[in-house]
Order: structure tokens, then sequence, then C-alpha cells
């Protein structure tokens, strides 16, 4: 082998090496509580949340289902159809749809725009990205924390 040709397969490997170590060495951190009505919500103030307070009864286990009422900020016509929500565990990668069809009330409820009653569930603990679409646009994004095992 040429000085050159190694050279440049030790620069793909570098190059290499950098990129998926910033790909997979982002930490994810859970999203802020904040109020909004009477409620504090999980999730982007102004944006979207839903309702948690990160206590006993509304945190999240593996695979244990919970009612989470979501609640949006925007007008009328960002707002109008159906939610789906795409999960991303953060070590593995794995995606899942853990909602899909869930129609929006418009209107105004809790101090948000929209809202929609949910059954959420997710499959392994760690960090998840819950990234909500409305009519399959990204409204935003939740972080939020499975815990290993009830307590």
């Amino acid at each position: 082998m040429n000085k050159s040709y190694v050279r440049l397969l030790f620069l793909i490997l570098a190059l290499s090496t950098v990129l998926l170590t910033g790909c997979f060495g982002e930490k994810w951190l859970e999203s802020d509580i904040f109020e909004s009505g009477s409620y504090k919500m999980l999730g982007e103030e102004g944006q979207l949340g839903f309702i948690y307070d990160g206590g006993e009864v509304t945190r999240f286990y593996p695979d244990k289902k919970q009612k989470y009422m979501w609640h949006f900020w925007g007008s009328e016509e960002e707002l109008e159809g159906d939610l789906k929500v795409v999960g991303t565990h953060n070590e593995s990668g794995n995606k899942m749809i853990v909602l899909e069809d869930v129609p929006l009330s418009v209107g105004e409820h809790n101090g948000a725009d929209a809202s929609s009653p949910s059954i959420m569930s997710l499959p392994k603990s760690g960090m998840w990205r819950l990234d909500a679409y409305v009519n399959d646009t990204l409204h935003g994004s939740v972080y939020v924390q499975v815990q290993e095992k009830e307590g």
C-alpha cells in the first residue's frame, strides 16, 4: 500500500469515529415541567405538553399504559387534524409509533389552544424523545424518562 492510500484510509476512519461519537454521544434531558391552567405539564411551554407532575402517578414505567392529556399551542389552522406521536429511545435509536390517528379538539383547554386525551406506553426504560406530529407536520418534541420499574 502506498502512503497516500493509508493516509486517506486513516482520515476516513478518524472522521467516521468523530461523527459516530457525536451522533450516539448526545445526552437527552427530560423536558421541563411548566404550569398551564391549574396543571403541571411536561414539554415545551407555549408549544406542546401533556399533564405530568413527575410524581408516582404520572411517571412512565416500561409497558405501563397510562392516560395523558396532550395540549398544543398554535393557530387553529396548524392544530386542526390528527395527532401522531413517534417515540425514539436514546440509547438504542429504536423508533416506534406511540399514538396514531388521534383527533385533536381545537378550542381553549387548560390554557392551550387544542388538546387530546391519550393512552401511552413505552416498552423500555431510559430516555425517550416523543415527536408530536399534527397532520404529519412536526409540532414539537417532549423528552421523557422511563423508570426502571414501578416503585
